[in-house]
């Protein structure tokens, strides 16, 4: 891996075969690019919290492969993830790729401990599903960790039932009526302290956040596949919900690795 933008650097260290243990050169370098103090500048930065989306695309768009995003993933990608995961203070997921995707609570043999703030907890999972159709003893809502209890987002209308069965392992947040109301519940997040927050997609979430002028930062890996068929990409607005609203991002740095381009880009605020 190496620095192709804005300055052609020298090749990273490797990459180790097993994730955290010692801190290997290559994470320091990418904790140094990536990292929370990194995030912006103070023209950049928003009042309160730092929002930022982590996605894998092909070249030609495809936010998945057979799938799942997974299959779009290699080593370098799999790495940077866990340096992401390690940087931030809560996880936030659509229930659809938590469920395509098998999500688990976030695990501290999966981070890198010396990326985070000593005594901090692991980073807590944050599911937003306005109708809870979660299964409500699955590992995701009954397995995490002290102090990084699964958070459950959805709708004041949701069934009463299924927010009783979720509450038993979950805690719950209601933001909107009939939908989830995606700027209250980050608004919510930061209250909690939950300042940098990290989504994972999918692309229905993100193009929530993205709509709704939430989205502060992207890293975008694009991975070299021609994808072809009908996946869809990584942000997706209904027409319905559209607004016409654009982002302007500012391109920060492109790392490349065996054909896999990764970049991230800062929203213009």
């Amino acid at each position: 891996m190496r620095q192709i933008y804005p300055v052609q650097g020298p090749e990273f260290p490797p990459i180790p075969k097993a994730a955290p243990g010692p801190l290997p050169a290559v994470v320091r370098e990418l904790a140094r690019l990536f990292g929370n103090e990194a995030a912006a500048d103070s023209a950049d930065r928003p009042p309160a919290g730092w929002l930022r989306a982590n996605m894998v695309s092909s070249v030609d768009g495809a936010a998945w492969l057979n799938g799942r995003s997974g299959g779009l993933s290699g080593p370098a990608d799999r790495m940077l993830f866990t340096v992401l995961r390690s940087l931030t203070d809560l996880i936030l997921v659509g229930a659809g790729t938590a469920s395509t995707e098998h999500y688990r609570p976030a695990q501290a043999d999966g981070l890198w401990q010396e990326l985070r703030p000593s005594g901090a907890p692991v980073p807590a999972i944050a599911v937003v599903s306005a109708r809870l159709r979660l299964d409500p003893d699955g590992q995701l809502l009954s397995g995490a960790a002290a102090g990084a209890q699964t958070i459950v987002i959805t709708a004041a209308s949701a069934p009463a039932d299924r927010k009783a069965a979720v509450a038993r392992h979950a805690r719950i947040i209601e933001a909107g009526q009939q939908q989830v109301d995606i700027v209250a519940a980050i608004a919510e997040l930061h209250r909690m302290g939950y300042n940098h927050i990290l989504t994972e997609g999918g692309p229905t979430l993100l193009g929530e956040l993205a709509n709704a002028g939430l989205l502060d930062e992207l890293c975008l890996t694009t991975s070299p596949v021609l994808a072809a068929g009908s996946a869809g990409r990584i942000v997706n607005v209904p027409a319905s919900a559209a607004d016409g609203t654009t982002s302007r991002l500012s391109l920060r740095h492109v790392l490349a690795d065996e054909s896999f381009l990764f970049s991230r880009y800062v929203r213009e605020h």
